[in-house]
This record gives structure tokens, sequence and C-alpha cells, in this order.
């Protein structure tokens, strides 16, 4: 199986900011695509940020500038730099991956079980 595990969570004042882990582990062969999500109460989750193997990132507009995605691919971990952040950055962010399992054809996507980033005004 495979395991994606985030933390970095907190809570922190407006304009801080926080790095959120996402370390995933198992009967891993390759990752292609890495991700994070959020959902905040009552919304839609909705994408943050992606990367690619290759480090090709893709940013939701509402984080450019001030949120940063990476990946060491080694280590089968994604982070997420967040700055200038903002009341509504607050939500449960969630680390998305698609992995192609060792002896498996094909790849697979999987969830974290989420890390809660609360901003305060």
């Amino acid at each position: 199986q495979v395991q994606l595990v985030e933390s970095g969570g907190g809570l922190v004042q407006a304009g801080g900011s926080l790095r959120l882990s996402c370390a995933a582990s198992g009967s891993i062969f390759s990752i292609n695509v890495m991700g994070w999500y959020r959902q905040a109460p009552g919304k839609q989750r909705e994408l943050v940020a992606t990367i690619t193997r290759d480090g090709i990132t893709n940013d939701a507009e509402s984080v450019k500038g001030r949120f940063t995605i990476s990946r060491d691919n080694a280590k089968n971990t994604a982070y997420l730099q967040m700055n200038s952040l903002k009341p509504e950055d607050t939500a449960l962010y969630y680390c998305n991956a698609d992995v192609r399992r060792i002896g498996v054809g094909r790849s697979l996507n999987y969830w974290g079980q989420g890390t809660q980033v609360t901003v305060s005004s």
C-alpha cells in the first residue's frame, strides 16, 4: 500500500508563513504528479498547486506569488511554502499523488488525511 502523511499545519497570523510537507511511503516505484489541495468549511476542495516529477509546476491564481510547491524525489516528499498568508487561506490542506507501485503497471491516485491551516486576522 501507499500512505501520504502531511505535516506542518498550524495557526498563524495574517502575513505569516508556514511550510507543509507531504511524505509518501510504501511500495513505491515512482511518483509522477504531486499536489496540494485545500478545502475550507462549506466549500469544495480546490487545487492549490501541483508539481511533476520533472519540476513543472502549476499554481492556482489565488496563491501565485505567495505559495511555492517543491519536491524531493529521492525522499518521495513534496513541500508547500506558504508566505503572506491571508485569513481566506484557512482550510484543511490535502496532499495528492499519482503513484506507480512496485509490481503494478499503472499509476493510482492517493490522498493524505489533511493538515489544518488556520490564519487569524
